[in-house]
């Protein structure tokens, strides 16, 4: 049975590999069921991670977050806003998205849903921790300094991520960090550029989508643009987000705590 379901050429290292026979050995009645198997198993989710890595990854990014070039989403906000089940997650890998670049998969169903396992591990990193914050506090200095960007439940601009359920995503170093330089991980879909259309005119925004002949972006008016490439002078990806850095001389650390537990209570 091993060497019927054996999926060793996924995955490196001899350990890794005896946890997956284990797993497929205890889960004969996997096949074509809609509840999964391996919910919350910490050893699937290990099996899974490898398996994305090794055939998933070129499109979808090493940490499941996308890649800039390549027209194929975000994969570590599946589950957050409550509205993914794991079965239609594994439809989709096992059927692909007809006219996209999302292919059909020829995975065991067993692999299937240790994909699924994985990816739903993403969206509750273990090292979030409670804030001690002002929530309220926190209310207003998000209304006055970032909601003309960002919006939570519904309210608030467009230009940057919506950040309704933000702490479920990111731990609590990585939210700290975009805060306080934004530069330092840039987004997809949130990218910024800058173009120079033939009659000089300067439009920045955050990149949309691309392909060979046009662009589409949001500009700083929070408007929804396109332009055809043969029409600009040129076409710069800025290395600086849109996102001004709040450093501690304009958010002091408290206040960083303060709009934090304002997040995490969303």
């Amino acid at each position: 049975m091993i060497q019927v379901f054996s999926i060793r050429p996924f995955f490196r290292g001899v350990r890794l590999a005896l946890i997956t026979s284990s797993l497929i050995l205890s889960s004969t009645l996997v096949m074509a069921q809609a509840v999964n198997p391996f919910d919350s198993d910490s050893r699937a989710a290990r099996a899974g991670g490898a398996l994305f890595r090794s055939q998933c990854a070129t499109c979808h990014g090493a940490d499941a977050m996308g890649i800039q070039d390549i027209d194929a989403p975000d994969l570590t906000s599946l589950w957050a806003l409550g509205d993914r089940a794991d079965d239609s997650v594994f439809q989709t890998i096992r059927d692909g998205i007809p006219g996209s670049i999302m292919p059909p998969h020829l995975f065991l169903d067993t692999e299937i849903w240790m994909l699924v396992t994985y990816l739903k591990s993403l969206g509750n990193p273990s090292s979030i921790v409670s804030t001690t914050g002002d929530a309220a506090r926190g209310a207003e200095l998000f209304a006055s300094n970032c909601s003309g960007c960002h919006r939570v439940k519904g309210k608030g601009g467009s230009l940057g991520p919506d950040l309704s359920v933000i702490t479920a995503l990111r731990s609590r170093e990585a939210l700290v960090s975009s805060i306080r330089d934004p530069s330092s991980v840039l987004v997809r879909r949130y990218r910024p550029v800058t173009l120079v259309t033939r009659d000089n005119q300067r439009i920045q925004g955050t990149l949309k989508s691309e392909d060979a002949f046009s662009i589409q972006l949001m500009d700083t008016s929070q408007r929804l643009r396109g332009f055809l490439k043969a029409d600009l002078q040129e076409f710069i990806h800025e290395e600086r987000s849109l996102m001004p850095p709040f450093e501690s001389s304009n958010l002091s650390d408290s206040n960083l705590e303060d709009v934090l537990s304002f997040l995490q209570g969303q």
